[in-house]
């Protein structure tokens, strides 16, 4: 199948990679030409396990490009899927102006196509987006839809550095349309990859993405309370929640259940304040999911408080982005501490394996110039250095490799945002909470 993808980023660059790995023939359809180029030239636009080796491969079959026209790839594609950022706004609602200009877009080249043509909308988007897709492509197109085109929402569960793995691996793909050649031709999309395939209604597909995430907002921060009052207690966090996860007969999953920092990223954050908003919007009270912010809030103070009280001022980050695995910098917590310390006088060095200043783009680009504008003066290549001259060495990656550094460990303070292994004494070791 000949297939567009509008919208580079990780949801669009991994569905690139992997689809045309399934046999497809992508096109890319992105506004900055860095991203175009990167694509055009064999190379991923993200740090992402595995995608930087598919994208070259496929790219070598000819199996993948990309453009800045959007009425060639549509022209040239019998299926577009939308993978446009969503951005939370300043009062919780999504800014969609991305996908309704990309639905425009792509109104305005169906005007010349004569054959029938299926849009896939895989960016997370409130219920009611499809149907104000479609009546823009109507618009923009002057065609019907259902007789001309279709809409399908297809939300994607992919987690930033498993995001491969994920693709194709999922627990379970949902497809909503109201169009039967639309739903069969996305579900051959999907029909050698593992997980059951559900078909649903338009509003459910695009109400789960939300619901998974603040769930998923959720459980990382009740682990990190019942974390804090295990350590007041002296009991060991780690044990409790391990022991708590083995009860999976309710469908618990141990994904997110381990005590640690505060989540963030550019889903988890957008997803929880757009459920509290969709729920206001209707009148309705939803008192605990409105709290799990403040909470999340909180365990970031818990984390500043931890190095005031060591009374030292030379602090080496150990990891930057959100998690460990990619370079997504937007809504770190860590970029959220590390912006009150220097605001406080603290003297701050940072490693992060995967985060290059020359790579940044787009909007992980932009906010980290907003936050933390003198980042290229802050961060280092040089882990042994950075270790070196701090006084206090803060981990927030779980994928720092503690023991092979320890000789330098012996005489700073350690303070673990998200537990490490560790066999060695822990004098000046402290665990946010456990």
């Amino acid at each position: 199948m000949k297939i567009s993808i509008f919208g580079l980023g990780y949801v669009g660059c991994v569905s690139l990679g992997c689809l045309a790995k399934n046999g497809h023939d992508v096109i890319g359809v992105d506004v900055q030409p860095l991203k175009v180029d990167l694509i055009n030239e064999g190379l991923a636009t993200i740090v992402e396990k595995d995608i930087d080796v598919i994208i070259k491969e496929e790219f070598q079959k000819k199996k993948i490009r990309a453009t800045l026209d959007f009425q060639e790839a549509v022209l040239d594609s019998d299926l577009s899927i939308i993978c446009v950022g969503t951005p939370s706004s300043n009062t919780g609602h999504l800014n969609l102006s991305y996908i309704y200009r990309t639905a425009e877009q792509i109104g305005e080249a169906l005007k010349r196509k004569n054959t029938f043509h299926t849009v896939v909308i895989r960016s997370t988007v409130l219920p009611g987006t499809n149907r104000k897709v479609s009546g823009i492509i109507e618009e923009h197109s002057g065609k019907k839809r259902n007789e001309a085109f279709a809409v399908i929402s297809n939300p994607e569960f992919l987690r930033e550095g498993s995001a491969v793995k994920d693709y194709y691996n999922p627990s379970v793909t949902v497809i909503g349309g109201d169009n039967q050649q639309a739903i069969d031709l996305v579900t051959s999309l999907y029909k050698d990859l593992k997980g059951a395939i559900e078909i649903t209604d338009i509003e459910v597909a695009e109400l789960i993405k939300y619901v998974n995430n603040s769930y998923h907002a959720l459980k990382i921060t009740f682990a990190n309370e019942v974390g804090n009052i295990c350590k007041a207690l002296s009991i060991d966090s780690h044990k409790v929640m391990g022991l708590f996860c083995k009860d999976t007969h309710l469908n618990i999953s141990p994904a997110y259940f381990k005590p640690g920092f505060a989540y963030g990223g550019s889903c988890l954050p957008k997803d929880l304040r757009g459920m509290v908003t969709l729920a206001h919007d209707n009148y309705m009270h939803t008192p605990l999911l409105k709290s799990i912010d403040d909470s999340n809030e909180h365990q970031k103070e818990l984390a500043f408080n931890m190095i005031v009280k060591t009374g030292k001022k030379k602090i080496c980050f150990i990891g930057l982005s959100f998690k460990e695995g990619t370079d997504d910098l937007r809504y770190s917590p860590s970029v959220d501490l590390a912006e009150k310390l220097i605001g406080k006088g603290y003297s701050l060095t940072i490693y992060d394996q995967n985060v290059h200043i020359s790579k940044l783009v787009g909007a992980n680009k932009a906010f980290i110039n907003e936050h933390l504008p003198h980042l290229s003066e802050l961060i280092t290549d040089d882990v042994e250095k950075a270790i070196s001259n701090a006084d206090v060495i803060l981990i927030n990656h779980r994928t720092f490799d503690i023991d092979k550094h320890i000789h330098l460990l012996k005489d700073k303070i350690v303070l673990d945002l998200v537990k490490v292994s560790w066999n060695h004494p822990k004098e000046k070791y402290e665990g946010l909470c456990w």
